[in-house]
């Protein structure tokens, strides 16, 4: 069966070169796609959960009562709202890479950065989804009825123990539909670590078809649809939360 496949795909490049899927049936071209699939899953997956650890962090530290603290929050989602995403991701890895410290390889003179550019390129990412991770659960807070809040300090509950018991589960659940749509766009948004070479899905795909330029519009294909499986699974997993944690009056 697997043999025929890959017959059919090798007719296929035969017949019609411009249509050559290389990948389908040269073992060497399916690991390089493996490989770039498995990063461009590392890097969402990361990103995903370290940009809504930001947000929620960040949306709490907005409501400190040291105007320092809430200004340098202010300050930082200002910086990575107004700047783009791949700027930021060359300044993260030329610049700030720079003053990472090394480790010696095991041949005893080679240095390597203790942070990867596959690293750096989920700690750009991470910063500039969480960035508006934090303005939409602050939306989502300021949804929660004062009240609520206030009832819960009645009750003895700490700033702290208010926000993570009270406050983050009903804000949570308004702001599950902007956030859907931010990490939808933080996951298109992985692409962009080409620019530091993190061998990711398009990087793998560029170079298959730097080499085979007749698997240029297959491979070109393959990414399309891709991307549109992950990102698929993605909006249908948030989808799915969102129903399953909905309370009437609170969210959409």
């Amino acid at each position: 069966m697997l043999e025929a496949f890959m017959e059919f795909f090798r007719q296929l490049a035969e017949d019609a070169p411009r249509w050559n899927f290389i990948f389908f049936y040269e073992e060497r071209q399916w690991l390089r796609i493996v490989s770039g699939i498995k990063y461009t899953l590392l890097l969402s997956v990361a990103c995903v959960i370290f940009s809504v650890i930001i947000g929620v962090v960040g949306a709490w530290l907005q409501g400190a009562k040291s105007k320092f603290v809430r200004r340098s929050v202010q300050g930082y989602i200002q910086f990575f709202r107004n700047t783009p995403p791949f700027v930021q991701l060359l300044f993260f890895y030329f610049a700030l890479g720079q003053f990472t410290p090394t480790i010696l390889g095991d041949d005893g003179w080679t240095e390597y950065p203790i942070i990867s550019n596959i690293g750096w390129a989920i700690i750009s990412l991470s910063f500039f989804a969480g960035a508006f991770n934090v303005e939409i659960f602050r939306a989502g807070i300021e949804a929660v009825p004062e009240s609520t809040q206030e009832a819960a300090s009645s009750l003895g509950f700490s700033r702290l123990q208010t926000y993570k018991e009270v406050v983050l589960p009903l804000a949570f659940r308004v702001s599950l539909p902007a956030l859907n749509n931010n990490l939808v766009n933080l996951v298109k948004t992985t692409t962009q670590a080409i620019g530091i070479a993190v061998p990711e899905l398009l990087y793998e795909s560029v170079g298959i078809w730097n080499d085979y330029p007749s698997a240029q519009y297959p491979t070109m294909l393959l990414l399309f649809v891709t991307f549109i499986l992950l990102v698929g699974v993605l909006v249908y997993g948030m989808h799915r939360w969102e129903t399953a944690l909905k309370i009437p009056g609170y969210g959409s």
